[in-house]
């Protein structure tokens, strides 16, 4: 069986409609869409252990807006090294070099998850005077952005544990269906193609069984000084910079949102109520009508 013939008909469809750039070296799969000339470009960033796949509704429901999606190394789509560090700054690397096709246009960072992180570093490099490209604002969706107050799984706490590298050569279609799964609200339930399609992506490459690499980021962000540099990145940053929380998320609950809000108390924030972990694929609609709106305004 070939690594194609192992994506789903939805996945393989999406494949068709992206291309692959060589970044550092890496395959990185990117889909673009184009757009307005006089409208922010749109970038959006995923989390883990998923890809830009989620964000795929956004190309058909936000107007105007040229918009960008890609795989981070290690998922989805794009190479899937073992011998690689995956850090957030290796992520953002990727960010940087992407963004060179909008010719130093104000770009609109849209991030989830692990997403979210890599958008602190970038954050931080902007504060620095280091950033290679003009943000225009940013949007972030749940994400472990103070990891200390994250309620993480027990499938999270084994990969970062010593018998992480045991763990992840153990994982199924299966198990990772049930976890995945519970990261979803009651209202709005994983589907069997959605978790079909999930897994095609994340088994590609044996992606599966490199989770525990894939989740070094999490030690990140309690290892200082990285920790504390992307929380002054959130506390500091002079842009416009909007939260879209859902309250549905057995991991970045409440307790997270408040630690956030206790580092930039002024930041505007959309509550989404009845969603679970991932707003982007349990209610679509919704969530592309608030990046709508935050993107276009001034």
């Amino acid at each position: 069986m070939t690594v194609t013939d192992t994506l789903t008909p939805r996945v393989t469809a999406w494949q068709r409609a992206g291309t692959v750039e060589q970044v550092a070296g890496h395959s990185i799969f990117v889909r673009e869409r184009g757009g307005s000339a006089d409208r922010a470009p749109l970038v959006f960033l995923h989390g883990y252990p998923s890809s830009s796949y989620d964000w795929r509704d956004a190309f058909d429901l936000i107007d105007g807006h040229r918009l960008m999606a890609f795989d981070f190394l290690g998922f989805g789509l794009s190479d899937k090294p073992r011998d690689q560090l995956y850090t957030l700054a290796a992520q953002a690397d990727i960010v940087e070099e992407l963004t060179r096709r909008f010719a130093d246009e104000p770009v609109v960072l849209v991030a989830h998850d692990m997403g979210s992180s890599v958008a602190t570093e970038l954050l931080a490099r902007d504060i620095e005077g280091r950033l290679s490209f003009p943000l225009r604002s940013v949007l972030l969706f749940n994400a472990s952005l103070v990891r200390e107050r994250a309620s993480l799984l027990r499938g999270q706490k084994l990969l970062l544990s010593r018998i992480g590298p045991l763990f992840t050569r153990l994982t199924t279609q299966s198990g990772f269906t049930r976890q995945f799964a519970g990261i979803f609200s009651a209202e709005h339930p994983l589907d069997a193609d959605e978790a079909a399609d999930q897994w095609s992506l994340l088994a590609r490459y044996d992606g599966h069984h490199m989770l525990d690499k894939l989740i070094h980021y999490n030690r990140e962000r309690v290892t200082p000084p990285t920790a504390g540099r992307w929380h002054d990145a959130l506390r500091s940053w002079p842009g416009r910079l909007e939260l879209g929380w859902a309250g549905k998320d057995p991991i970045c609950t409440e307790a997270v949102l408040e630690a956030v809000l206790a580092l930039r108390p002024h930041a505007e924030l959309t509550r989404l109520p009845g969603l679970g972990h991932y707003p982007q694929i349990e209610d679509p609609r919704t969530v592309c009508q608030l990046v709508q709106r935050h993107a276009s305004r001034d």
